[in-house]
């Protein structure tokens, strides 16, 4: 306990010096958002209760939700920048179920690949400040993933199974996941995925809700008829305008792409080139985030990059990270967070907000910082 204090003092200077505001939320918190937001990996690993109500709370499993919440809570328009450390609590195999947390979020700045530099770049330097100078560094970027298939006109349907398959650590192998359904399964529904085809989209909308409720169907697995619908829709879109084979061959090569940043880029540049692919935007903005982290000191060509790097959470939209020992590579991530522009509305604030931040695991450092 007191090498996790001394470890919490460190990083909360660190993170001050900076002008990080230190957040304190509450350890018991309302399950929903979590179930919403945070992926199949956090729903099964957080502990449930329920007050007299029925409401389910969970004791906090992480800190980004409830920092995000509280942000919200506060009704600013201006960026704000907090940090965090303390207990959080999730079920872990041979790892303890309490466990400390340290981190730092940055919400509503408009330059984000320089915020994005800053979070990974402190993070590096509170690492190194804990013990570990010369982390193994892993990167990833959704957002050029999420332009590649913008290009390639890839249908939501087949968009979702891919991006499903990439955060489970499938690589190159999630291409395959572009197939539809098996043929068995799409049977079951294909005179409505029939009805949908051509149809307009709002109009097709209403007809699948009007079916599921002459069925008596409100959800199913937590989803509204109008999600079920969506999916329908998607399905739908997909049977008029599959995924051709030279597309998936364009986002096999994409997915094998990695090297350090700069080799990275100039890859992806060339695969662009070659598609056809106006991926200039998403490639500019990587490369500048690149420059601003050379800036701040991180050595860029320590940076793994990999385009199938995933993380385990849903919410990332743009750039993700993990620091890993490399004394202990059998260890988990010591550290690690990203880019999520998409949470805070979700969570109810008034409309979108950047947001970029990172967590360390403070117990996982221990050991270094002894």
């Amino acid at each position: 306990m007191t090498a996790t204090r001394a470890s919490i003092d460190t990083v909360i200077a660190l993170f001050e010096r900076e002008g990080y505001a230190r957040a304190e939320p509450a350890i018991l918190q309302p399950a929903e958002p979590f179930l919403d937001l945070s992926g199949e990996d956090i729903r099964r690993r957080i502990f449930l209760t329920q007050d007299a109500d029925g409401q389910e709370w969970c004791l906090r499993p992480e800190y980004t939700i409830p920092v995000a919440l509280a942000h919200i809570a506060a009704r600013s328009s201006e960026p704000a920048s907090y940090a965090y450390a303390g207990p959080v609590f999730r079920m872990r195999a041979n790892e303890p179920n309490e466990f400390a947390q340290a981190g730092l979020e940055s919400f509503g700045r408009p330059d984000f690949a320089a915020a994005d530099a800053e979070i990974m770049a402190l993070t590096v330097e509170a690492a190194a400040a804990l013990g570990l100078a010369k982390p193994r560094l892993l990167m990833g970027d959704v957002s050029l993933l999420t332009a590649l298939l913008d290009g390639l006109c890839v249908p939501q349907a087949a968009r979702r199974r891919l991006m499903r398959a990439v955060a489970q650590g499938k690589g190159t192998d999630a291409v395959a996941a572009l197939e539809p359904p098996a043929a068995e399964t799409e049977a079951t529904h294909a005179g409505l995925l029939k009805a949908l085809e051509g149809q307009d989209p709002k109009a097709a909308r209403a007809f699948v809700e009007d079916v599921l409720a002459i069925a008596g169907i409100s959800t199913v697995g937590g989803r509204s008829a109008g999600d079920i619908a969506e999916r329908f829709l998607a399905r739908a879109a997909e049977r008029e305008n599959p995924v051709s084979g030279e597309s998936g061959t364009v986002l096999s090569r994409a997915l094998a792409v990695g090297g350090d940043p700069d080799t990275a880029s100039a890859a992806l540049r060339a695969l662009a080139g070659e598609a056809g692919l106006d991926l200039a935007a998403a490639l500019d903005a990587f490369d500048e985030r690149t420059g601003f982290l050379a800036a701040r000191g991180v050595d860029v060509g320590n940076i793994g990059f990999s385009a199938a790097f995933a993380r385990n959470l849903d919410y990332y939209t743009g750039f993700i990270f993990e620091l890993h020992d490399p004394a202990r590579p059998d260890l988990k991530p010591i550290a690690g967070g990203g880019r999520y522009d998409g949470v805070l509305q979700r969570l109810g604030a008034p409309g979108p907000v950047a947001a970029v931040g990172a967590s360390l695991w403070l117990d996982r450092l221990a050991g270094e910082a002894a």
